[in-house]
């Protein structure tokens, strides 16, 4: 612990089928130069599932479904400080990916080759938890 309190973000690992395989939307971040899921900080008074929500709408322009939580990651920031990220297995309804300032690429992955696409090692586990709800 850091001593400063806990940052607080939510994401989603936003899965699709494709035939018979199944494939998960990885984005690129350019300022970290990774590639990991969708995700940001909460707005002051925002639920976790709302945050989850609007920050992969932010980030990959697809409006989605919310999902099953699958569990969080903690590490700590570039800052220094003590990050807790919530995700939700979401489902996409409708939109399209324009590249903005924070992610200039996104990727459709398959669920088996997700890990190895994924810059962060504390991203894996959060993808293996999305297989039991399919």
């Amino acid at each position: 612990m850091t001593g400063e309190p806990e940052v607080l973000a939510a994401g989603g690992v936003v899965w699709r089928r494709t035939g018979e395989a199944v494939e998960v939307l990885l984005v690129h971040r350019p300022k970290h130069d990774d590639w990991s899921l969708p995700k940001g900080k909460l707005n002051a008074g925002e639920s976790l599932p709302d945050g989850a929500l609007r920050e992969v709408e932010e980030e990959t322009g697809h409006r989605c479904r919310l999902g099953p939580e699958l569990g969080s990651t903690r590490y700590l920031d570039d800052r220094g400080r003590d990050k807790r990220v919530t995700y939700w297995a979401m489902t996409v309804e409708d939109g399209s990916f324009i590249p903005n300032d924070e992610v200039d690429e996104v990727r459709w992955v398959a669920l088996d080759e997700a890990a190895g696409a994924l810059t962060h090692e504390h991203d894996h586990g959060v993808v293996a938890a999305l297989r039991p709800h399919l």
